[in-house]
């Protein structure tokens, strides 16, 4: 599993983890069942405090991507990906609605919008 840790990011670290953990899980990389580090040698492989994987966990655990069992670690939740994909899309349009209110108020036409959306989402 490979997570990047930034010191420059707004993002405290344990988010930085989880979020990552989460599109993960998401894209089908990480399977259901599939077991995760175990928070120690997360933290020695990231050089962090194992306070912070240990948040990092219980987050992706609270929020259903993950399961812990006592003794024998954490492994990924079996929680149905497309309501976990359907989350990630609602989100996505509150921020696309942000976005289309800001551009409204600052002028900028519906085919500007789209080319800046296509810029930043970038090509497949």
């Amino acid at each position: 599993m490979n997570i990047i840790i930034s010191n420059s990011s707004d993002k405290p670290i344990y988010e930085q983890i989880s979020s990552q953990i989460k599109n993960l899980i998401i894209k089908g990389e990480l399977s259901e069942g599939e077991a995760l580090p175990s928070m120690r040698l997360l933290a020695k492989e990231l050089r962090i405090s194992v306070i912070t994987t240990k948040r990092a966990y219980e987050e992706l655990e609270l929020d259903g991507f993950i399961e812990t069992v006592v003794g024998k670690g954490s492994f990924v939740a079996r929680k149905n990906i497309e309501f976990i994909k359907e989350e990630r899309l609602r989100q996505a349009e509150e921020y696309i609605q942000k976005a289309v209110d800001t551009a409204k108020e600052g002028g900028i036409s519906l085919s500007e919008l789209r080319e800046i959306l296509e810029i930043v989402y970038g090509d497949e």
